[in-house]
C-alpha cells in the first residue's frame, strides 16, 4: 500500500458500558456492544475486500504489483466507493463480498484529488439486488461516536471505534478540496477505501490516511462525496475547472504572514499558462468577491471551501473578480478552463531500461515550467539496465531520439517498437535531452538485454 497508509501498529479504541448502583436504583450507560452490531447488521453486508492488480514502473521496468484494500456497495445494482490510490494503475480488479460472492469490476470514474473512486461490479444480468449502505447528508461534530471498518491486511473484515476528534482537519498537500474528519478509530493499512460509519449504520465518510506512529487517522467527509458523485458516473472524473489561483489565507501562522485585512484572500502566485496569469492577477492581490459574492479565507482551514468554490466555476465563461490591489479596486474578469488530468500517463520500455512520464502541469509542475510545450521525462532508470550505463538519468526531458521529436509517450513508444524491430541492424541512439535546464546529448546503447541476464 502507500506510504501514508499506516500506522503500522494499532490500538483499537473501545468504549465500555457501565452499570452502577445510586441509592438502591440501577443506571446503566448505553451499552456499545449492541451500539456495534445495529451498525455492524446494516453495513458489514455492504462491505467488500478488493484485491488490484496494477503496473508498477518505478523501478524502470514494466512489473506487476498486487495490493489490496476496502470498498462499500453504496447501490443495489453494485456501484462502490473506495479510495483512489486503492485502484490506481490497475489492470484487473477483484471484489470479494461478505456473502463470499466474488466478482470483477470496472471503473466508473475517480479523482486523485478527492483520493475517491467509484467502482461498479461485473455481475450477471438479472442478478438479485445487493444490501448497500446509505451515505449521510450532514455534517459530524467533534465526539461522534463512530466506527471504521474494513479488511486490514487483507484479512476477515474488522471493525474499530472511536470518536471524530476534529470535525475539520486542514492537510497540508493532502485534499486541496476537502477538510477531512479525524478520528482515533484505528486505521490499518487494507482499510483504505472502508467507510466510517456513525451509530445508526449510516457511511459519514471514506477512510483514507492513516498516521505512521499513532492511531489518529482521517477520512473524506460524505457530504463532500455526495457532491462528487454525478460527475464520477456522468464524466469519469470530477470535472473541475482550473484558474490557475494560489491562494493564501489572511493569517498564515505556519510562514508568520498575516495581512492587515479582515476580508478576502491573498493571491500568491498564479500558475504559468493559466487564465488566472494571462488576466493579470498579481502576487498580493486581495480577491474579496467571486461574481458579487464576497468570500474570505482568514485560516488554512477556510480553504479548501474556496477551491471548491472555484473548482465548480463553469467553463470557458467569464467570472468577475473584485480585487483589492494596493489602495486601488479593481475587476478582473476571466474564464477557468478544465482542469482535465492530474498526472500524466506513463510507459516503461525494457530493453531500454526506464520508463517515461508525460510531464503535467499539477504531478510535475518544475519540469512543466522548464517544458512550457509540454513533452515527456524520465520518471524511472532500472538500476541494472542500459539507460544507466549509457548516462541517463531520472527527470531528465526528452526532447528528440535519433533526431525525431518527443511529444507523447505514444511518440517514444513508436520510436522504440521500431528500434525492436531492426535489433539485428542497430544497437545505439542518440537522445536529446534537457538536465537542469541544459540540453546534452546522450548515446543510448542497447545491446545487452539485461531482461534475459537477470530473470
Amino acid at each position: 500500500m502507500k506510504k501514508f497508509l499506516f500506522p503500522l501498529t494499532a490500538v483499537v479504541s473501545s468504549l465500555l458500558a457501565v452499570a452502577y448502583f445510586t441509592t438502591g436504583c440501577v443506571s446503566t450507560a448505553p451499552d456499545f456492544r449492541q451500539t456495534i452490531r445495529v451498525a455492524e447488521e446494516k453495513v458489514f453486508p455492504t462491505l467488500v475486500y478488493i484485491r488490484v492488480v496494477c503496473k508498477e514502473l518505478s523501478d524502470g521496468k514494466n512489473q506487476k504489483a498486487v495490493v489490496s484494500g476496502s470498498g462499500v456497495v453504496i447501490t443495489p445494482d453494485g456501484e462502490l466507493l473506495t479510495n483512489h490510490h486503492v485502484i490506481e494503475k490497475a489492470t484487473e480488479i477483484r471484489c470479494l463480498l461478505t456473502n463470499g460472492e466474488s466478482y470483477s469490476a470496472k471503473l466508473l470514474g475517480s479523482d486523485k484529488d478527492l483520493d475517491i473512486a467509484l467502482l461498479k461490479l461485473e455481475r450477471p444480468e438479472g442478478a438479485k439486488p445487493l444490501p448497500f449502505a446509505k451515505l449521510s447528508n450532514r455534517g459530524r461534530e467533534i465526539g461522534d461516536v463512530v466506527l471504521a471498518m474494513g479488511a486490514p491486511w487483507g484479512l476477515a473484515r474488522s471493525v474499530t471505534m472511536g470518536i471524530i476528534s476534529c470535525k475539520d482537519r486542514y492537510l497540508d498537500g493532502d485534499g486541496q478540496y476537502t477538510l477531512w474528519y479525524q478520528t482515533d478509530a484505528t486505521i490499518s493499512p487494507g482499510n483504505s477505501g472502508g467507510p466510517l460509519v456513525d451509530t445508526e449504520g449510516t457511511v459519514v465518510g471514506i477512510n483514507a490516511r492513516g498516521m505512521r506512529y499513532s492511531n489518529q487517522a482521517f477520512t473524506i467527509p460524505s457530504t463532500i462525496i455526495l457532491d462528487l458523485l454525478p460527475n464520477l458516473r456522468k464524466h469519469g472524473n470530477a470535472h473541475w475547472a482550473w484558474t490557475g489561483l494560489q491562494i493564501q489565507p489572511l493569517h498564515d501562522f505556519d510562514k508568520n504572514i498575516f495581512f492587515d485585512a479582515t476580508n478576502g484572500v491573498m493571491v500568491a502566485g498564479t500558475d504559468p499558462g493559466s487564465p488566472a496569469r494571462k488576466a493579470g492577477f498579481k502576487p498580493n492581490d486581495r480577491i474579496v468577491a467571486i461574481n458579487g459574492e464576497s468570500v474570505t479565507a482568514t485560516n488554512h482551514e477556510d480553504l479548501p471551501a474556496l477551491e471548491r468554490k472555484l473548482g465548480r466555476m463553469p467553463f470557458d465563461q467569464d467570472i468577475t473578480c473584485k480585487v483589492v490591489r494596493g489602495d486601488k479596486t479593481l475587476d478582473i474578469v476571466f474564464a477557468p478552463h478544465e482542469k482535465g488530468t492530474v498526472e500524466g500517463a506513463d510507459k516503461a520500455f525494457d530493453r531500454w531500461g526506464f520508463t517515461v512520464k508525460e510531464i503535467n502541469r499539477f504531478d510535475t509542475p518544475d519540469l512543466a515550467f522548464v517544458a512550457e510545450d509540454g513533452g515527456v521525462f524520465v520518471s524511472a532508470i532500472a538500476w541494472d539496465g542500459n539507460a544507466e550505463n549509457s548516462g541517463l538519468r531520472t527527470r531528465d526531458i526528452i526532447k528528440t531520439i535519433d533526431d525525431q521529436p518527443v511529444h507523447t509517450v505514444a511518440d517514444v513508444d513508436a520510436i522504440y517498437k521500431a528500434a525492436m524491430n531492426k535489433l539485428d541492424e542497430k544497437t545505439k541512439m542518440r537522445m536529446t535531452v534537457i538536465r537542469n535546464r541544459r540540453e546534452i546529448q546522450i548515446v543510448l546503447n542497447y545491446l545487452e538485454d539485461t531482461e534475459k541476464e537477470n530473470p
